[in-house]
């Protein structure tokens, strides 16, 4: 009887009391505030389909911490430069930091990253199978960026190492991660496209120390055209959740081109997932079984079991490094794209192909453990890459080349893409670099591209802010 009596008076309680329901969350939006220009004649040239201001794979060309929002780039004389703005500025504070870019090819981008420990920027910058260059700030920078001037006398002079540590004559995809300590961590390929091992290093506030590889690039693979010994791994992301997990999507790239059904096409295949739940010392399958040890023996290859979530063979033009990201319960998800079957079952120009009918699609673990894929219905256009972005509700956007935004919510169980913003009037040429650290921080989607040029005529690198959902 008493039960009966607590339960009756709670649903009494309830009804007389109306509005106490919780709201249901809002779904995916995007609201532009405004556009600023970082400059108005950065430097221009088209390398591999893409440009040395805006490529997937730069973690991070544009960064919010404690208040401002740093970016990197080139200038028109080939000068690699930070600017800073206080959020909600429309003016950009830059320096140069005593470095001009090498070459004209598009991997040599600039990534930063902060190390919480002691308040430094780091930079590192202009690397392609070869040497890098780089750069940290002072100590406190960071921490005190309202009461410190910003000037080059901040900054460290260029170095070819880690403050001594040298890592490989063979480096590309510098790639900066915070860990929940607050420690710095610097992802990078030691090698060559085709034939390279991912590897990490890491810096404690006083010490840069080398963890050492933890991919290998050995191993058979065999399609139904031939086979390939050797490959690297490309990440589409590796970013700690709120928890500390570790994850990493990624993509295998083969060295023979026998794997293909077309030489025009392009070696790629599968796309996998793993993660460390011990900063990036272990590796674990979808499963849970470790696979793989940084700077051990045991590597990640492309023999283990359990790597593969979503299987695709090199013959749909599967485009590497695209977008990852996890949702509030640390739950993996991806963005990744190819030219599905409906087209044909052998590309044979993979740019051509995958602008004329490349698609993306989305991937996620949900909870119940099983991997969901879901089509975004909005042709790519182009033969780039597409940025994932989670709000605060875990509603999804894709930010497409040209700065085209599609979003699906979290209600639907991502089933709704549309087009929210088409891009018109920004005249992008193609990728975009997004700021990932500021969604999290004040809700603001901030979108850096460069305005469509010719040659190597300089054009406008410019930050559109989105306001998303609140």
């Amino acid at each position: 009887m008493r039960r009966r009596t607590v339960l009756a008076t709670a649903l009494l309680a309830a009804v007389a009391t109306p509005g106490t329901a919780r709201a249901a969350d809002p779904g995916p939006s995007v609201t532009p505030t405004g556009t600023t220009t970082l400059d108005p004649q950065a430097i221009f040239f088209v390398s591999y389909d893409g440009l040395v201001n805006n490529n997937s794979f730069q973690k991070n060309g544009l960064l919010t911490y404690k208040g401002y929002q740093y970016a990197v780039w080139y200038t028109a004389d080939r000068n690699a430069v930070v600017g800073r703005r206080p959020l909600g500025s429309s003016t950009w504070s830059t320096v140069k930091v005593g470095h001009t870019l090498r070459y004209n090819d598009s991997h040599n981008v600039i990534s930063m990253g902060v190390s919480r420990v002691d308040g430094r920027l780091h930079l590192n910058m202009d690397s392609h199978s070869d040497g890098f260059t780089y750069v940290k700030s002072a100590a406190g920078l960071m921490d005190n960026p309202g009461g410190l001037s910003w000037a080059t006398s901040r900054f460290g002079a260029p170095q070819s190492t880690l403050d001594g540590l040298a890592l490989t004559s063979q480096f590309t995809y510098p790639q900066f991660i915070a860990t929940p300590e607050g420690r710095l961590q610097l992802s990078y390929r030691v090698g060559i496209s085709g034939n390279g091992r991912n590897a990490l290093a890491e810096y404690d506030g006083t010490t840069w120390t080398a963890l050492g590889e933890w991919t290998s690039s050995t191993g058979t693979y065999s399609s139904e055209h031939g086979s390939s010994t050797a490959r690297n791994m490309y990440l589409h992301g590796i970013d700690y959740d709120r928890d500390g997990r570790l994850h990493s999507f990624f993509t295998w790239r083969e060295q023979n081109g026998a794997v293909m059904c077309n030489g025009g096409g392009i070696t790629n295949h599968d796309t996998g997932y793993v993660y460390s739940d011990d900063r990036g010392r272990t590796w674990r399958n979808n499963a849970g079984t470790v696979v793989g040890t940084t700077g051990g023996s045991d590597r990640v290859a492309v023999t283990d079991a359990g790597l593969v979530v979503d299987p695709l063979n090199p013959d749909h033009s599967l485009m590497n490094q695209e977008s990852q990201s996890t949702d509030s319960a640390g739950r993996p998800h991806a963005i990744i794209s190819y030219v599905p079957g409906r087209f044909g079952q052998c590309t044979t120009n993979y740019v051509a192909d995958r602008t004329a009918n490349g698609r993306a699609f989305h991937v996620r673990r949900n909870a119940s453990g099983t991997w969901q894929k879901t089509e975004i219905p909005v042709p790519l256009n182009s033969s780039q890459r597409t940025k994932l972005v989670l709000d605060k509700y875990d509603n999804a956007y894709a930010v497409f080349p040209f700065g085209r935004i599609a979003g699906a919510s979290k209600a639907s169980g991502y089933t709704d893409w549309t087009l929210l913003y088409d891009g018109a009037g920004l005249n992008a040429f193609g990728e975009v670099v997004i700021d990932e650290t500021r969604v999290a921080q004040d809700h603001v989607l901030s979108v850096m591209y460069q305005v469509r040029s010719t040659g190597t005529t300089p054009s406008a690198l410019r930050v559109v802010d989105f306001r998303l959902p609140v």
